[in-house]
């Protein structure tokens, strides 16, 4: 019997004491997710968060190192967001020269804006996953999460 889990990627990405969030307005209300993603075939995680960075708030960005990894396992809290178990790895990201994020051309649906919300603002806000204390751990301790990948090991040879 498989057991799916789908894998998701994204950007947290920190510039002047402020987060990029992207903005929602559905039947939750007014909330912020972080730019992310379910990671599509033949794409690495890596690639999959370079790419909802794009998608979502309209930059180019390099994808750094792994900053914290998140899975809602729905049967752990009565499905209250669904039934999809996933795995999200959340990546520290820089931007790609000085574009400005915005709103892209084909949004999420009911996506309604890219923000920069101040960090000493972030526990005011709703945010999906509720991950604020976890990103502000982050950000003080700078402590990553091993992210290891097959093809940069010194033993790896293209076939």
């Amino acid at each position: 019997m498989s057991y799916p889990i789908r894998v998701r990627a994204g950007a947290l990405i920190i510039e002047n004491d402020a987060i990029l969030l992207i903005e929602f307005d559905d039947e939750n209300g007014l909330h912020y997710n972080l730019p992310a993603g379910g990671v599509e075939p033949n794409e690495s995680v890596k690639e999959a968060a370079k790419r909802e960075a794009r998608e979502e708030a309209a930059i180019e960005v390099n994808v750094g190192p792994l900053a914290f990894t998140y899975e809602y396992a729905p049967h752990l809290i009565d499905n209250r967001y669904g039934t999809t178990h996933s795995l999200g790895l959340m990546f520290e990201c820089t931007r790609i020269g000085d574009s400005e994020p915005k709103l892209p051309d084909k949004p999420d649906l009911n996506q309604t804006g890219v923000k920069w919300i101040p960090l000493k603002d972030l526990e005011q806000i709703t945010l999906y996953p509720k991950v604020q204390r976890h990103i502000k751990a982050f950000i003080d301790q700078k402590r990553y999460n091993a992210f290891i990948e097959e093809h940069t090991l010194e033993n790896y040879e293209k076939v």
